[in-house]
């Protein structure tokens, strides 16, 4: 697909705490040499010359490196052009040297600063009177008694760590970790125990903070957590002036490398007292305290950086295609989001393994930076890590704990070279998974070979909401406190150190993974943002740390099944059910003669068992976790009330279509089975919406009260009252019926289209006689009324299309030659049958295509631009989500679907490429033809491309529209409406208006016509829908009806073909077909241009006198009045906004 949208660039990751131990002097100076070859090449600066070869170096044999790297890109890359998307996406992520040298200098001065902090009198830890006003403790101390001492000393060493050094830091947030090593005399032996560690660390830099908060070096100071940890405070310090965005320094305090004895912080160990965190006395019972593997690990990290700096240096110190591979991979989580916050995949723990892999040999240090981001993806994609963790510790040392040691403490594992550091300590099983799960549809992606393979994978953001199709968001967050005690996680919240947000979150997703069962595939949280504070204020509490979020990927097949089915009501299992399930457990007797216990959901309709995960999530979060229903903000459906009836408010449709089609099925049986038809019928096929599951509001069976009508007797047919409101809008469904080819049939086109009007006589004669249906034939098609439902028959020969392309010459020689007539005739027999069959088998693949594409064509109408886009070519955008969901997987529920919608359309580069829709995967190897048949066919093609198997070159579904003005205002409001929905979806206070988007702007129109709901059929379907409306002549209860209801009677669009006929060279009009009440008027640019005064040119306009000549200008006024002549009775007002237009 086309370019991402500007906003969905990829924006910079934080630089990770990669550890890498370098001295300040000497960075980047490498880096200066190689620039300054670069620029000593070019005479003129950017300017690039053509390279002045003699014949020899011409034709000489390439070398070693150039066979190679054609051979790499051949075997590797799939084409040269994704070689060259990588090497400039590099370019763009990478620090310019400039900047690097800026940063170096500022990097000096943080130092001498920080070196010159003047040192402070040993105190007792719980007396802080020496802290001076306006800087808080960084950290949450509760319990507040802890023994211990502390003094200020400054640091022994102040160490660059992290990915700056390792040249692995990508833009646009720059981040350098500096380390700076605590002198031993302010750390005592048992600093391990209860916090004390912690403590010593967060008063180290408040009294940082507060002596570099008065220096004018700095523009800001200010407290943050590193990685989110709340016991691990971090100090950022940013430049002053121009250059305050241009890095961001923090500042980790860390003990000597050798303090901490590793076997007192292995995962079984205790340092955290139960009596001490409790407030209590000691027991002195001999009870045994539950490890604190978190707090250990936490601990661990700031010991580990030494070992980590000799690893990552030894690894990626001089493969420039190992950093390239880590750079890129970056970039990848950061489009999913996946990088940030408390257990977020960062890029260190990449970096990690992207160092794992070259020492278990699956990457070598001379690959290229593609080859590493493919064998990462590999491996992350085939590795699940919560089953079997990996280890950076080759030695056999039988002191080290075992992997599965660390398995029964963390629920992901990865060992670091000392193997007692788990690395993904607090990443949680459910962002394992997501990892997973992401890089094996990244695998997927770029064994397709898809041209836009690079644009997928690493230029498209997949926000949560975009990339889930049910989102929940939990708030506030202070109920999770309550959850803890419910599912009695204190030692959790001991480990964790009071943090109940990440105490509970493991056992929450654990929870409702089980509970959702076979409806899940994937269940995702949100990490809660690192946030920062002013070093005055006291740090966050774990409540304001925003919200959580669940992303629920949905599996179609299993989610809408209304049953749990339980075990056997003897089975031991059954009282582990019950307890599960609570009170919605329930003893049922099965057809088998089974007994057993189950959970029944309530759902009647499709909208209702999309929406059983719901119901599943309120109850286990209420029974388990004691989380009341009104904390759970669900988003799910909330759009489905654009598509619903006002009768079933309970429905979205699906049910009323599934109606229509059977009736469409039965009436295809009769008409096979019809006796005493010349011909017999070869094919029957639908061609309308409503038999493709795509039309908005499908139609219900009608029932017609005769008295609102005036009937015609002689055609048992009804007609609208001139005193009565409009009648119900009654559209009739199309069915092509093929007959068989037989030599009997004429050769010439019009005798054709006579033998098909008797075809027609016949049908209608036939239908009435043998099935008693009432018809009404004409010579085009015969309308059918069958239960409530009326279909119009269009019968067809196969031949006709070829017989309207014949022309003869004078000489009578016949040529082949497709004219407007043959090929509407194709369109309409052939073609759109076959699209519509196709996309009924769609529906039947994805239950969720019909609620995608109907929300779809919703919103293009409710933008007035319904009349421009074609229902199929919106049909097929839709279909494209599902057929070419990359980089997501196909959407499960219209709401995430109609995001991707609008995504596509309003980033898809419609100027350059074509939208390939690969229905039943018919193209295989074609696509790259295509394309090349489109660039050099470009400027015959319409502006909207859209390709089928059945289509590949000429885009019918969009020859008539849209214009190319039109198609930029859709990708206008798409791209406006995107972030507005996006945003309300994801507020956890409700969603507000969520009609918003649907709403058009009406400011960009020159002229309004408000128009009468009284005459509106259609008035109820408005996005914004009436209390009440008129009596539309339509009894309540359907039943059968002899009497043919009024078909495809609409005032307003009747009305704006004459608009279009006499003031079609003046004007655009625009008009929602669905309730619309207004019709929006955009004079033409060329209107006002005075035209030369001739008879041909009177119509609309008057004679004005411009530089002594007579010449004709628009009669604004005269216009203004026709168009309320024209619509006397369905025309309210006409609203002129003169400031837009001048005559």
């Amino acid at each position: 697909m086309g370019p991402a949208h500007k906003g969905a660039q990829h924006r910079g990751t934080a630089g990770e705490p990669e550890v890498m131990a370098s001295a300040l002097e000497g960075i980047g100076k490498e880096g200066k040499k190689e620039s300054s070859k670069k620029r000593s090449g070019s005479p003129v600066e950017g300017l690039l010359q053509p390279v002045k070869l003699s014949r020899a170096e011409l034709y000489k044999e390439p070398t070693n490196e150039e066979l190679n790297r054609l051979r790499e890109t051949e075997s590797l890359f799939h084409s040269s052009l994704l070689r060259l998307q990588v090497e400039e996406l590099l370019k763009e992520v990478r620090l310019s040297e400039k900047k690097k040298e800026r940063i170096d200098a500022f990097l000096q001065k943080v130092n001498q600063r920080i070196m010159r902090v003047p040192s402070t009198p040993e105190t007792e830890l719980t007396n802080q009177a020496w802290l001076r006003d306006g800087v808080r403790v960084p950290l949450h101390q509760v319990p507040y008694t802890v023994k211990g001492c502390f003094r200020f000393l400054p640091p022994a060493q102040v160490t660059v760590v992290g990915s700056y050094l390792l040249g692995t830091c990508i833009r646009p947030d720059i981040n350098v970790d500096v380390a700076l090593t605590m002198p031993r005399e302010i750390l005592q032996d048992k600093d391990g125990l209860n916090q004390r560690y912690f403590r010593k660390r967060a008063l180290y830099l408040a009294h940082l903070a507060h002596h570099l908060s008065q220096d004018p070096l700095f523009g800001s100071v200010r407290f943050s957590y590193t990685n989110g940890c709340h016991l691990k405070p971090s100090l950022l310090l940013r430049p002053h002036g121009k250059d305050e965005r241009l890095v961001t320094v923090r500042l980790h305090p860390c003990p000597p490398p050798d303090f901490f004895r590793p076997c007192r912080l292995l995962p079984s160990k205790n340092n955290v007292r139960t009596a001490w965190y409790q407030g209590q006395s000691p027991s002195g019972d001999g009870s045994p305290e539950p490890p604190t593997p978190h707090y250990n690990t936490w601990v661990l990290q700031d010991t580990a950086l030494e070992s980590h700096a000799q690893l990552l240096s030894t690894v990626l110190g001089s493969a420039s295609g190992l950093k390239d591979g880590v750079a890129l991979l970056k970039v990848w989580l950061r489009q999913r989001e996946l990088d940030k916050g408390l257990g977020g995949f960062s890029g260190f723990l990449v970096s990690m393994l992207v160092a794992f892999l070259v020492s278990t040999h699956k990457i070598h240090t001379t690959m290229s930076g593609y080859q590493v981001l493919r064998s990462t993806l590999q491996f992350l994609a085939s590795t699940d890590l919560t089953v079997n963790g990996i280890s950076l510790c080759f030695s056999s040392d039988p002191s080290l704990p075992a992997l599965a040691d660390f398995h029964q403490a963390f629920p992901v594992v990865f060992l670091d070279s000392s193997g007692r550091l788990n690395l993904c300590a607090d990443v949680t099983a459910s962002t394992c998974h997501q990892v997973q799960h992401e890089a094996r549809l990244s695998m997927v992606l770029l064994d397709s070979k898809a041209d836009d393979g690079f644009q997928l994978l690493l230029m498209t953001p997949k926000p949560m909401v975009r990339a889930f199709d049910h989102i929940l968001h939990l708030h506030p967050l202070s109920r999770l406190q309550a959850a803890c005690h419910r599912l009695k996680l204190w030692p959790e919240l001991q480990d964790h150190g009071g943090d109940y947000v990440s105490a509970a979150l493991g056992p929450l997703t654990t929870l409702l993974e089980q509970g959702l069962g076979s409806r899940l595939h994937l269940l995702a949280h949100s990490r809660p943002p690192v946030s920062e504070w002013d070093i005055s204020q006291d740090p966050p509490k774990h409540r304001d740390s925003g919200v959580l979020t669940l992303g629920l990927l949905l599996r179609p097949e299993g989610l809408t099944s209304v049953l749990e089915l339980g075990p056997e009501a003897d089975q031991p299992e059954a009282a582990d059910f019950r307890q599960f399930w609570g009170s919605r457990s329930e003893l049922r007797r099965f057809q088998d003669g089974a007994i057993r216990e189950a959970v029944v959901w309530e759902a009647a309709s499709m909208a209702q068992k999309r929406l059983i995960p719901h119901q599943v999530v309120t109850h286990l979060l209420t029974l388990h976790a004691d989380i009341p229903d009104t904390c759970v903000h669900y988003t799910g459906g909330l759009l489905d009330a654009l598509i619903q009836s006002l009768k079933e408010t309970f429905s979205t449709g699906e049910e009323a279509l599934a109606a229509a089609v059977r009736c469409y099925d039965d009436l295809s049986r009769l008409l096979w089975g019809l006796e005493g038809l010349p011909l017999t019928v070869s094919a029957v096929q639908g061609a309308h919406p409503v038999l493709r599951y795509t039309e908005v509001f499908p139609p219900t069976a009608v029932r017609p009260a005769y008295s609102f009508y005036e009937q015609l007797q002689e055609r048992a047919s009804l007609l609208p009252r001139p005193d009565k409101p409009c009648p119900a809008y009654v559209e009739p469904m199309t069915v092509v019926c093929h007959l068989e080819g037989s030599g009997q049939w004429p050769q010439d086109a019009e005798a054709i289209r006579r033998v098909r009007a008797a075809f027609q006589l016949r049908l209608a004669e036939l239908l009435t006689q043998q099935h008693g249906l009432q018809c009404r034939a004409t010579a085009t098609h015969t309308d059918v009324l069958k239960d409530g439902f009326v279909f119009r028959i269009r019968v067809a020969y196969q031949r006709e299309p070829q017989i309207l392309r014949e022309m003869r010459s004078p000489e009578g020689i016949i040529s082949l030659r497709d004219t407007p007539a043959s090929l509407r005739l194709e369109r309409d027999t052939r073609q759109l049958p076959l699209l519509t069959s196709t996309l009924h088998g769609l529906q039947q693949q994805h239950p969720a295509f019909s609620g995608v594409a109907r929300l779809a064509k919703r919103w293009v109408r409710a933008q007035l631009l319904g009349e421009e886009l074609t229902d199929e070519s919106l049909d097929l955008v839709a279909a494209a989500l599902f057929l070419h969901p990359e980089p997501f997987t196909p959407p499960s529920s219209p709401q995430v679907g109609f995001l991707r919608f609008l995504f596509l359309i309003s980033t898809f580069d419609w100027k350059n490429n074509p939208l390939i829709v690969n229905l039943n995967n018919e193209l295989t190897e074609e696509q790259v033809e295509i394309r090349s048949v489109f660039l050099a066919t470009r400027t015959k093609l319409p502006v909207m491309v859209i390709i089928t198997p059945q289509d590949r070159k000429s885009s019918v579904w969009t020859q008539d529209g849209p214009s190319p003005q039109i198609l930029h205002q859709l990708m206008v409001l798409a791209a406006e409406a995107l972030p507005v929905l996006e945003k309300q979806l994801m507020d956890p206070q409700g969603p507000g208006d969520i009609r918003t988007v649907f709403r058009p702007p009406l400011d960009m129109y020159d002229v309004l016509i408000h128009l009468s709901p009284r005459h509106i059929p259609r008035h109820r379907q408005a996005v914004d829908s009436p209390a009440a409306s008129f009596c539309r002549g339509l009894l309540s209860e359907p039943g059968p009806s002899s009497l043919m209801p009024v078909l495809g009677y609409d005032p307003p669009q009747l009305y704006l073909v004459q608009l279009r006929e006499a003031f079609g060279d003046l004007a655009l009009f625009f008009y929602d077909q669905h309730g619309g009440k207004v019709i929006g008027v955009l004079w033409k640019p060329t209107s006002f241009q005075p035209q030369p005064l001739k008879a041909s040119n009177t119509k609309g306009r008057m004679v004005v006198s411009q530089g002594g000549e007579l010449v004709m200008v628009p009669n604004v006024e005269a216009i203004l009045e026709d168009f309320a002549i024209l619509g006397e009775g369905l025309v309210q007002a006409v609203e002129a906004r003169s400031e837009r237009w001048t005559v």
